[in-house]
């Protein structure tokens, strides 16, 4: 299972799934490409000393280039990709996305980072977590794969949430991935069922 997977921060996410291939929890996969958005993004350099091909990408040349990388891989995964995906590029192959929150609670345009985590705490919830979904043309709409839940605690900040969000996501983003190699799973409306 070929992998591209597209970056824009630190790329925690992305080690994650390095250290899972490398762990041997992912068997059946290999990261063929990380994109960037953002040429200073620090998972490049998690990319380039697992010597892992890089591409930076520009707004102007992300379809031609994208289409490119898409067509090489099995699977794209969203890791922190702060770019809403062109919609001549969906359905060329999976696309899969992580997010801090469940879905479809505090999803949408702009919602990313603290956005989101500020959004569950002044909603009043009492629990938050993160989601794994598919890409689709409606932002953060796309069928839930996996969800991990947790507290949110009564002295939380947007930051501190966030922040503990994080290894919920590196969770749910790999055994998303080790589920769907054995592509054993059927969607039916916006759920995704594993036998």
């Amino acid at each position: 299972m070929k992998l591209a997977v597209l970056v824009s921060g630190n790329g925690t996410n992305l080690q994650s799934i390095i250290d899972a291939i490398k762990g041997g929890y992912l068997t059946d996969a290999e990261i063929s490409y990380v994109v960037s958005s953002n040429p200073n993004a620090l998972a490049l350099h998690r990319a380039e000393n697992n010597g892992i091909r890089t591409l930076i990408i520009r707004r102007n040349n992300m379809l031609e280039e994208l289409n490119k990388i898409f067509l090489q891989v099995d699977i794209v995964v969203l890791a922190g990709f702060l770019w809403v995906i062109p919609d001549d590029l969906l359905g060329i192959k999976p696309i899969i996305n992580v997010h801090p929150s469940l879905l479809p609670l505090f999803g949408g345009k702009g919602m990313y980072g603290t956005k989101v985590t500020e959004a569950v705490i002044e909603s009043g919830m009492k629990v938050s977590g993160a989601t794994v979904h598919f890409v689709t043309k409606d932002i953060d709409g796309g069928q839930i794969i996996l969800q991990k839940c947790m507290e949110v605690r009564d002295d939380d900040t947007p930051e501190s949430l966030l922040e503990r969000t994080h290894p919920l996501e590196h969770q749910i983003i790999v055994e998303a991935l080790r589920q769907m190699s054995e592509k054993k799973y059927k969607i039916i409306g916006k759920r995704v069922i594993f036998p």
